[in-house]
């Protein structure tokens, strides 16, 4: 059975920096692209970053480009989100999401953690 646990949200200013992680199991972590969605209060949930397993290339939202930072470790079968520079509108639940190849939309995830939230005031 696979899992997917995200940890790491929480409530910080803006300008703050927060880290999370999502802890896999049930699959072979390495062969999986990891990706992290958020939706926010009212929208579509939508693509922040992913790292394909074999190579670690990475993507990102335009939105996030220069201030987050997605990267994993195999040996852990973890993934990590680095959000530096929080600004309001990073406030959502935020998901980590496992799939083979890579893409943006949604529907090419095959499984999906629980969320975290993160609350990022002014």
């Amino acid at each position: 059975q696979v899992q997917l646990v995200e940890s790491g949200g929480g409530s910080v200013q803006a300008g703050d920096s927060l880290r999370l992680a999502c802890a896999a199991s049930g699959l072979t972590f390495s062969t999986y692209t990891m990706a992290w969605f958020r939706q926010a209060p009212g929208k579509e949930r939508e693509f922040v970053a992913g790292i394909r397993g074999s190579s670690g290339t990475t993507y990102y939202a335009d939105a996030v480009k220069g201030r987050f930072t997605i990267s994993r470790d195999n040996a852990k079968n973890t993934v990590y989100l680095q959000m530096n520079s929080l600004k309001p509108e990073d406030t959502a639940v935020y998901y980590c999401a496992a799939r083979f190849g890579f893409g943006r939309s949604m529907s090419g995830y095959d499984y999906w953690g629980q969320g975290t939230p993160v609350t990022v005031s002014s």
